[in-house]
């Protein structure tokens, strides 16, 4: 581990010691000269530079809520890179703020083991009306009574503007202003804690926002080696690369030791480039094993991953990285083309229930095989990975708000269709994700926005958009990025809760999810004991789980017809646990026999068990 990095404290930008004073350390090792400028003209601080490249001072000139930025060669005048509050936005004065004045009430809390968390994936401006780290707090109850166990906030990062997805942050350290800056976060996170639920915070470590960039300014921090698709890589390889990695490395502590966060989701680490001997996601899990060691505390990493690479999950000692689980999309698309979904883009590898049955069984649905969409073969075989590893689901931002329209599972298939769905994600031995709002079946979209103030920037991004749907050969317009109506049109309308059948889905969901807490095979993420079938014809798909001497047997029928199934005989006397057809979930169904003759009903989700909830 660098002498950079002291698990137990911030060392870059601006920090206040218990004396009051401020220490200054700021990485710039190409640059000949650098001061702290202080705000309001009250005066500029030399700071002195070391071998590796930072810059430092210790002052008793700088008091939290201070305004202040850097200068460098005696012209430009910047905002700090390891900025913790930028109050006027991207361009401006970065703020001194005091972490450690937060009073914490969590003592109390111990994070939940991984395979119990069943996780709510949340964008703070659009969650509530007030789009605001209070305006999620406001609503924990609502997803205590669902039987959420962690949240996942999308990403907090300081963006341009006051709209975005939050993947152009342009200061990972800074905590979005319009949401309510670090203060309000860790607000958040302690009443989550004092609730009994986890949060997971989103990440991105593989590319820098374009608007308010300014690390390139400051040193190498991007390299010309490699490109990503949102521009320059991350120099986590390459010359005077150290400082870089110091720097990603000291941001995911932070978000444990200052903000109590649980667990990262690094996004889209595919598009990390490193060749060192040591991978940089290797040297953050060191770093968090590290500090969980000195605070007692345990933390996961959460890696989006579209590689079917397990060196991301395998343990360090088995040559891996060390990530605790990852995003598998795979599960999302073979779920998505059984449920109907056209086979464009990158669905055009999949085909329905039978990918969907394999991704029950292996995980991955390209472990070796030749894919039509990437023209070669694709992916390894997840041998001794378990269930716990991986996350499912049947929507997410990127699934949803990448559709040129933006449209929710609730508008592009029908009311049972939905229940089937969700029930397909329950049932798997992975670990379950929900995307805001599907727990109530949502009609509005959640689309692409932001709010950039260069205008170049802001036609560039609309002329991507219409790009990125060429390969979906849609017709029609996206709408406008830009657009305030855009992003006011994204957010969840929480009356619906109170209207049918949008108040029947709620119910379902939160029977669906006791049923995944409490019954014995379904919490338990056993990828061995499992048996699936799929009938492609049919459109069927029958999965057994089990436990000793327990077993939970389960018919999807992804077909818009009735389909007669011959039960084992070991299923015949069994309970049926849940029937999405029966009328209590807003289907046709009012009684049990035709479900005991084995007539499953058009896009539904039937689950036998001989133990009883």
């Amino acid at each position: 581990m660098s002498s950079v990095i002291d698990v137990n404290k911030r060392l870059i930008g601006v920090n206040f010691l218990p004396t009051g004073e401020a220490t200054i350390k700021l990485w710039a090792p190409l640059i000949d000269d650098a001061k702290i400028v202080l705000g309001e003209e009250q005066g500029k601080i030399d700071l002195s530079k070391d071998p590796e490249g930072y810059w430092s001072a210790k002052t008793n000139k700088i008091k939290p809520g201070a305004l202040y930025k850097f200068e460098i060669d005696n012209s430009k005048q910047l905002p700090d890179p390891a900025s913790l509050s930028q109050p006027n936005g991207v361009h401006q004065h970065s703020q001194a703020i005091e972490l450690n004045n937060f009073q914490w009430k969590d003592q109390q809390w111990k994070n939940l083991p991984l395979k119990k968390y069943i996780i709510y994936e949340v964008h703070t401006g659009t969650f509530s009306q007030q789009g605001t780290f209070a305006g999620i707090q406001e609503k924990l109850d609502h997803l205590l009574e669902l039987g959420i166990t962690a949240i996942e906030i999308m990403p907090v990062a300081q963006f341009p503007g006051k709209r975005n997805w939050g993947y152009d942050g342009v200061y990972p350290f800074a905590v979005q202003f319009e949401y309510g800056g670090a203060a309000a976060l860790q607000e958040l996170v302690n009443t989550c804690h004092l609730k009994g639920i986890a949060v997971i915070l989103d990440v991105v470590y593989n590319h820098i926002g374009p608007e308010g960039n300014y690390l390139k300014e400051y040193g190498p921090y991007f390299t010309d080696k490699y490109k990503t698709p949102w521009g320059s890589a991350i120099n986590f390889d390459d010359e005077w690369c150290d400082g870089v990695r110091n720097f990603f490395v000291e941001n995911a502590i932070m978000w444990f030791r200052d903000f109590h966060i649980d667990a990262l989701r690094l996004d889209a680490v595919h598009a990390i480039k490193d060749f060192s001997p040591v991978h940089i996601l290797q040297d953050i899990k060191e770093a968090v094993n590290e500090f969980m060691n000195v605070s007692g505390t345990n933390h996961y990493l959460i890696v989006e991953s579209d590689l079917n690479d397990t060196r991301f999950i395998n343990p360090i000692d088995r040559g891996g990285y060390g990530m605790d689980a990852q995003w598998i999309d795979e599960f999302h698309h073979a779920l998505r083309i059984a449920a109907g979904g056209e086979p464009t883009g990158y669905f055009s590898d999949f085909n329905g229930v039978a990918h969907l049955a394999k991704a029950y069984k292996d995980a991955y649905v390209y472990d070796g095989q030749y894919s039509i969409h990437r023209k070669k073969k694709f992916g390894v075989r997840a041998k001794t990975n378990e269930g716990k590893q991986f996350i499912v689901f049947s929507q997410n931002h990127d699934q949803v708000g990448n559709r040129m329209l933006g449209e929710r599972t609730s508008q592009l298939v029908s009311f049972e269709m939905q229940k089937l769905l969700a029930g397909a994600v329950m049932v798997s031995p992975y670990l379950p994700l929900l995307f805001m709002g599907e727990e109530w079946s949502e009609t509005n979209p959640f689309q692409y926005f932001v709010s950039h103030t260069d205008p170049d920037l802001a036609e560039a991004v609309r002329t991507g958009r219409k790009k990125e749907f060429a390969a979906f050969n849609r017709e029609g317009e996206a709408p406008d990025p830009m657009s305030e109506e855009t992003f006011n049109h994204s957010k969840l309308q929480w009356l619906l809760l109170e209207e049918e059948p949008h108040k029947t889905m709620f119910h379902y969901y939160q029977y669906l999810i006791r049923l995944r807490k409490q019954h014995p095979v379904l919490k338990e993420l056993n990828r061995k004991n499992i048996l699936v079938a799929s009938e492609q014809e049919s459109k069927m798909i029958t999965l057994k789980r089990w436990e000793e001497n327990l077993f939970v047997f389960v018919v999807l029928n992804f077909s818009n017809q009735a389909k007669e199934v011959a039960l084992p005989d070991e299923i015949k006397g069994s309970f049926i646990i849940l029937n999405s057809a029966h009328h209590q979930w807003g289907g046709t169904i009012s009684t049990t026999t035709q479900q005991s003759q084995s007539i499953i009903q058009p896009e539904s989700i039937t689950i036998f068990s001989n133990y009883h909830v």
